[in-house]
């Protein structure tokens, strides 16, 4: 297995895994082809593919941020059972930012965020069908690399654009050292502005959470 950098939406692989998107997420959570260019192109947005047979079979989606030493999981998309994909992809992705980190000053990576959907709250994403992707498997496994939700009620603005609320995800953060317990306050909101910038219509559920984090000054970790 091959696991290759896509950095224009001109590179064949991409198409494939554009189309890898749209089976496995809900549309809410795909952006249209088109409004991949920027993003490939930006050199702090980092999309890998697995190849294995000259087939997609799964990609992943995560950027590092040098200010802050952390990271963040975009989406992880496991396509075929058996290849042993997931953890190809969350090794090799470790690896890396592990490596950005040691070049950002000799550091060890922090740790990193990511939204996990919750199958206990919401419980029609079916995922397309591969059962490596059902949203129960998910949680378990991502709680097994290190995953800690943060104590918050969590929306994120629709990637449609459309001022749209979408809940039914926790924010969760793996930390590198595994007694981390909390997490500023200031270094979620900062993150989540940055973030969803690239998204001007934001829904007053996500203010309303911004609002409040900007009334504490540490936010708890959680098990998954």
């Amino acid at each position: 297995m091959e696991y290759i950098r896509i950095q224009s939406i001109e590179d064949p692989l991409f198409r494939s895994m554009h189309n890898l998107m749209k089976e496995v997420f809900p549309p809410e959570e795909v952006l249209e082809f088109s409004l991949w260019k920027e993003p490939l192109e930006d050199p702090g947005i980092r999309v890998f593919v697995a190849v294995h047979e000259h087939e997609v079979v799964g990609t992943t989606e995560y950027r590092y941020y040098e200010d802050w030493n952390v990271a963040m999981t975009d989406f992880t998309i496991i396509g075929r059972e058996g290849l042993g994909i997931g953890r190809f992809l969350a090794q090799n992705r470790l690896k890396d930012l592990q490596a950005l980190a040691s070049e950002n000053g000799g550091q060890e990576l922090f740790g990193m965020f990511a939204e996990i959907y919750d199958p206990y709250r919401v419980q029609d994403y079916e995922f397309g069908g591969v059962k490596p992707m059902d949203p129960f498997v998910r949680r378990e496994v991502l709680s097994h690399l290190g995953y800690k939700r943060t104590d918050l009620p969590y929306v994120h603005p629709s990637w449609n654009n459309d001022g749209e609320a979408v809940s039914g995800l926790d924010f969760c953060f793996m930390p590198t050292q595994d007694t981390v317990d909390k997490l500023p306050s200031e270094l979620i909101i900062n993150f989540l502005k940055r973030y969803y910038a690239v998204l001007p219509n934001k829904p007053k559920a996500w203010n309303d959470m911004i609002a409040g984090l900007e009334q504490k000054e540490t936010v708890a970790l959680l098990p998954l």
